[in-house]
């Protein structure tokens, strides 16, 4: 009879530890180590599925892509996906994720792929009340609600579909195993088959992933080890853009996101993002800057908004910071730079910036666009319509030069921008286009006339 063996094993990265401990040997994090029963068998000796062969007689059509019909989905997988393949879909609870993964298999199904769609989260009668909604009752689409990774490798063999999708990866479990489902064994285990089965019969598979509170993905890190693609799908759940990245791809590049607008008949592919995030924009307001922001290859224009409420000397309440889409502790930077080297104090005031639309960004590239639309909003002041904003705000005060300038002043003159506040180390990169150059925030301050309104 077999003999059980206790052991160890770190949520967060998957290392084992013979015994308890407080911290995880290899990736450093604490109380990560759960207790896991495996049983000790004797394997036969192995013996090789296949027989090494030269490069060249590998057959290029194994590793071509089958578009999914879905331009923004495409344009990140560099294509389409791939037989054999398996991707690996994370995003936060609600955001879309079981509707994009329906949306896809829909679009694939009906351009003739056979797709197999395994749901451990919900029933077959609320996917098909889902379905319904997006207009996605299609032949060769595949529905079957089987949480053990066994009966999905059994529908697989007798279904033989060109993809495989599962939502989500975290309910599948292996009944050979005694821990519970979600767990680290479980979920490396079942990814583990999937993605041997996925090898084995060239089928492009989809799996859909937790997040952490952090926004990472739940599990082991061996999970994204071990597929071929990661893609971010975020957003606000407030506002209906939804951007979907690639955090990993072994068949093409990384630098592409695509963009997606929730509404009541599902995602659709957003092909002009201005129309999206300017679409509400007010003229002539304090405390507002167009500033061009690079996700992967693509420039957004993407408006910063900036309020600056002063504080009553009497009332003795804790001044304010809030950054929403942006990163609170580069807010807090700059109020100190903008105190040290323009003798703006904001300490004494709340002080509230929000990058409008969903988008979060967090590029140093959006520096001197938010210390503008402060200083803006402080000075009663605004920004000129016509002008983008664009530079890294150093702690000495000075306006660094940021990567790709021409692809996002390009982006800013097809909408009808005329002139830009970049660095001064900007070269001549757009035609017809004004560039006011700047050596400091306080020269930037001076240049957009900000400086010329004092506070009341």
């Amino acid at each position: 009879m077999a003999k059980e063996k206790t052991a160890f094993r770190c949520r967060e990265c998957g290392a084992t530890a013979p015994r308890w401990e407080g911290r995880c040997h290899s990736c450093g994090d604490w109380n990560t180590l759960v207790e896991e029963a495996r049983r000790a068998t004797t394997r036969p000796q192995h013996q090789p599925a296949e027989r090494p062969v030269l490069v060249a007689d590998v057959p290029l059509t194994s590793g071509m892509h089958r578009p999914t019909h879905i331009d923004e989905l495409d344009r990140v997988l560099g294509g389409g996906l791939v037989p054999g393949s398996v991707t690996l879909l994370g995003g936060e609870p609600g955001i879309g994720k079981s509707t994009l993964l329906l949306q896809t298999l829909t679009s694939l199904a009906r351009s003739g792929a056979r797709c197999l769609l395994v749901c451990g989260e919900e029933s077959a009668a609320q996917v098909r009340m889902r379905a319904e909604r997006l207009h996605a009752i299609v032949p060769n689409l595949w529905l079957v609600a089987d949480p053990e990774v066994q009966g999905v490798v059994a529908h697989v063999q007798e279904l033989e579909p060109d993809v495989l999708a599962v939502d989500s990866v975290q309910t599948l479990s292996d009944v050979d195993l005694p821990a519970a489902p979600g767990s680290v064994t479980q979920v490396t285990e079942c990814a583990n088959r999937l993605v041997r089965l996925a090898k084995e019969r060239a089928i492009a598979t989809v799996l859909v992933g937790h997040v952490t509170k952090e926004g990472t993905l739940a599990g082991p890190r061996v999970l994204e080890h071990a597929v071929d693609t990661v893609l971010s799908f975020d957003g606000d759940r407030h506002h209906a853009l939804r951007l979907l990245r690639a955090m990993k791809h072994r068949f093409g590049a990384t630098g592409e996101i695509g963009l997606f607008e929730m509404g009541e008949t599902g995602l659709s592919t957003v092909t002009d993002p201005a129309a999206l995030l300017l679409a509400d924009r007010q003229r002539g307001v304090p405390g507002c800057v167009v500033t061009p922001v690079l996700e992967g290859a693509r420039a957004l224009l993407v408006e910063i908004q900036g309020l600056v409420s002063t504080i009553d000397a009497e009332a003795k309440v804790m001044a304010v910071r809030s950054a929403q889409g942006l990163d609170p502790k580069r807010l807090s930077v700059l109020l100190a730079v903008l105190e040290a080297r323009a003798k703006i104090n904001l300490y004494g005031a709340h002080v509230y910036a929000s990058a409008v639309g969903g988008v979060r960004v967090s590029e140093p590239a959006i520096d001197l666009p938010i210390a503008l639309a402060l200083v803006s909003t402080h000075h009663k002041r605004p920004v000129p319509d016509d002008l983008v904003v664009c530079g890294e705000v150093g702690l000495a005060g000075e306006v660094r030069q940021v990567p790709q300038i021409g692809r996002r002043l390009q982006e800013a003159a097809r909408l009808g921008f005329k002139r830009a506040l970049v660095p001064a180390s900007t070269p001549d990169t757009v035609g017809g286009f004004e560039l006011l150059r700047v050596h400091t925030i306080g020269e930037a301050i001076s240049v957009t006339g900000l400086a010329q309104a004092a506070p009341k």
